[in-house]
């Protein structure tokens, strides 16, 4: 874990390097983060990520949701995905679903790519599986901008439990 003094401290191509995979397979959030700082607490860096997403293109922004792997997909399955998002899928008991569970999240995640053309992101961490196949089946009724839209959000989440467990308060 860093102090906010040395996050601050670090080059951008340091703080890069060690921020970069926050946003999934993304360093450019990182990058344009980086020239946010001074952060004057861990909360300003958290915003500083998701700031740089809200300023970003929208092609930019549809890249970073894709970016993404499936919920308990074939990524998943096969060990292709960031180590953050490893642990945050294993955190909920996506490494472990029946049979049939592994079916209704495979059904799940096709349905919504081919609804929204990106797939289902949920802040995973702290949920359970239940609450995961809920928020899916509730979401997958949404119009596309609003569903846009809390894709982006979710991201945010990620931002602030991967930074949470990076960068001490202060």
């Amino acid at each position: 874990m860093l102090s906010l003094a040395e996050v601050n401290a670090l080059s951008i191509d340091a703080f890069v390097a060690r921020f970069g995979d926050v946003a999934e397979n993304s360093p450019w959030v990182a990058e344009a983060a980086a020239a946010m700082r001074p952060y004057r607490s861990r909360d300003a860096m958290v915003a500083a990520f998701a700031q740089a997403v809200r300023r970003a293109p929208r092609h930019m922004q549809v890249t970073l949701i894709r970016a993404h792997p499936d919920l308990a997909g074939r990524a998943a399955m096969a060990g292709e995905m960031a180590e953050d998002s490893r642990r945050e899928q294993a955190g909920a008991g996506l490494d472990r679903l029946s049979p049939e569970e592994f079916e209704r999240f495979t059904a799940l995640n096709g349905l919504y790519r081919r609804t929204f053309g990106f797939p289902f992101i949920l802040a995973v961490k702290g949920a359970t599986k239940e609450q995961i196949l809920e928020a899916f089946e509730t979401r997958v009724g949404n119009t596309p901008e609003v569903e846009f839209q809390t894709a982006l959000g979710q991201i945010g989440r990620i931002f602030r439990f991967r930074i949470e467990d990076r960068v001490l308060p202060g």
